[in-house]
Order: structure tokens, then sequence, then C-alpha cells
């Protein structure tokens, strides 16, 4: 059986249910939707998209990071989207973060995220 171990970091928002930032498993690192809640306050500080999804990017980044990898170290990543006209903006924003070779994605539509956020992404980590 397989070890696994939580990730847990100050510098990404806190899980706001039963649900953990991250976790590892072997060599494996699954994290959590990331939201754009600023991890200082757990507040949505924008509804501007392009500036929720960097947020959403930073804290992709600090649990990353927490997991001991880096962004680098993402194979990985589904990104919902409750506007797919905004598709062109969060790839905009996603290559400030990543860089070739990109990970593999998904991008899906969807009629509503929690807090009413206008995108979440998810990722999975090996390092």
């Amino acid at each position: 059986m397989t070890e696994k171990t939580i990730v847990v970091t100050e510098n990404a928002p806190s899980a706001i249910g039963p649900y953990s930032q991250a976790v590892t498993a072997g060599n494996t690192t699954y994290i959590s939707g990331q939201i754009p809640l600023n991890p200082e306050t757990m507040k949505v500080e924008t509804e501007d998209f392009a500036e929720q999804a960097d947020q959403v990017f930073r804290n992709i980044k600090a649990v990353a990071e927490a997991a001991g990898g880096s962004l680098e170290d993402i194979v990985k990543l589904n990104i919902y989207l409750t506007d797919l006209s905004n598709f062109a903006m969060v790839n905009e924003v996603m290559v400030r973060y990543f860089k070739e070779p990109f990970p593999a994605r998904a991008a899906v539509g969807i009629s509503q995220l929690p807090l009413g956020v206008l995108v979440e992404v998810e990722g999975v980590m090996v390092v």
C-alpha cells in the first residue's frame, strides 16, 4: 500500500470543505482545485477574469512548492471555466507560469463554481 502525505501550506487558501490542499502518494501529488481566494484574507478580491486566473495559478504554485516540487513538475491540469469565452485569456495567463513543454490539460465549461468564482484549476505533479 502506498503511503500518502497530506500537503498543507499557509501560502495557498485553506480548504473550504472536507478535503486537503494536496495529497502526495509515492512521487505523485494531486493538487485540489484552487479558486482565486487570496490566502491571507480567504476572500475573492476581484471580479476580473485575468486577475482571478492569476491568483489561481499563484495558489497552484504555492501548493506545488509546499509539496516539494514546482510548476515545472506539473504533468496535468484540469481547468474549469464558467464562461468558455475566457479560454484565450486563461491561455495568456497560463504561459506566464508554465514554459514548454506544457503539461497535459483539459479546459471544461461548467455552469457554476464555489463562491461564484470564474475559474478553478486542479493539477497532478510528479517529482
